[in-house]
């Protein structure tokens, strides 16, 4: 929802010195038109953001700028004190630090005012919490960790990765880092991390890891999509401000920054949906709806 996205994204900039349009696009998986328009909602409401061009351009904070009462009421920063809340148990130290701060800004926070209807549970689970402290201390250390690694196909791999960041994201935590394994980047689901150990052995952080995700890097997809007149609500809130309705249907051209998750998305409003462009995507679909096809069709033979 474009609430929790413009939350999000005010809270990638407090915590980065830097971002791009693109990493925060292929983040929170809208366009980076999207994203622009969003940057500038949040100058609007007086969070000065500044933007750099060239190679290592992107967005940060006014130099100097520092949370204040006049930019947030009390709803405003309740959203944001219960999310640091639902991540204390998690990370721990900084967060609680934090909390307290917005809490000495906002002493109706810690007294219990302000009843938040907005209810963000950024909390670990069973199988996050052995896993996730330790790493956020690693990363502070700069400090190489191994586990072993379930994949979603279920295989299990040994690794060894110099961790740059951890992130909440849609009820699940990650690491971002430098697997050594691969010699690349790589990001990892905490829940499907086991037997993790921190090393001695430190690292210095990559030069590419300020510049991996940055505009030049990600190759977004432009995709045009023509839908049935129908589940209007849907597509209108997946594709906020890139809807066309022409009468018969509603024609839809934006971005994808992963032909795997635009597959997704297109599979998930089945046939009111039709590929127009571009044709690799079209077969790409066509290919995996065949290999669904041939599944089942093997599964009915004795």
């Amino acid at each position: 929802m474009k609430l929790e996205r413009l939350l999000g994204i005010t809270i990638e900039l407090m915590t980065k010195k830097r971002v791009t349009a693109a990493e925060l696009a292929a983040r929170f998986e809208v366009s980076i038109r999207t994203i622009y328009r969003d940057l500038d909602l949040i100058n609007e409401a007086g969070i000065p953001v500044v933007s750099f061009s060239g190679v290592v351009g992107g967005f940060e904070l006014m130099d100097g700028y520092y949370l204040s009462k006049q930019h947030f009421s009390i709803d405003d920063l309740s959203v944001i004190f219960h999310l640091l809340k639902g991540m204390e148990e998690a990370v721990g130290n900084k967060i609680t630090s934090i909390v307290h701060k917005l809490g000495s800004l906002q002493p109706a926070l810690l007294n219990g005012g302000s009843p938040n209807p907005i209810i963000i549970d950024a909390s670990a689970s069973v199988l996050e919490k052995d896993a996730i402290k330790p790493l956020y201390e690693a990363i502070g250390l700069q400090r190489i960790v191994t586990f072993w690694y379930t994949d979603s196909a279920g295989n299990v791999s040994e690794r060894s990765m110099e961790p740059a960041r951890l992130y909440w994201d849609r009820g699940w935590w990650y690491v971002e880092g430098h697997c050594l394994l691969k010699q690349a980047q790589r990001c990892f689901k905490v829940s499907r991390i086991n037997h993790l150990q921190v090393t001695e052995d430190q690292f210095h952080p990559k030069l590419e890891m300020a510049s991996w995700m940055s505009e030049e890097s990600v190759q977004a997809i432009e995709v045009h999509l023509r839908f049935q007149a129908t589940n209007q609500p849907r597509i209108f809130e997946q594709f906020q401000g890139q809807c066309t309705h022409r009468g018969t249907h509603i024609d839809v051209h934006t971005l994808f920054f992963s032909p795997a998750y635009a597959l997704s998305v297109i599979l998930s409003f089945g046939p009111i949906v039709e590929i127009i462009s571009p044709e690799d995507l079209r077969q790409q679909l066509l290919n995996q709806l065949e290999a669904i096809r041939a599944n089942y069709e093997n599964q009915r033979r004795p």
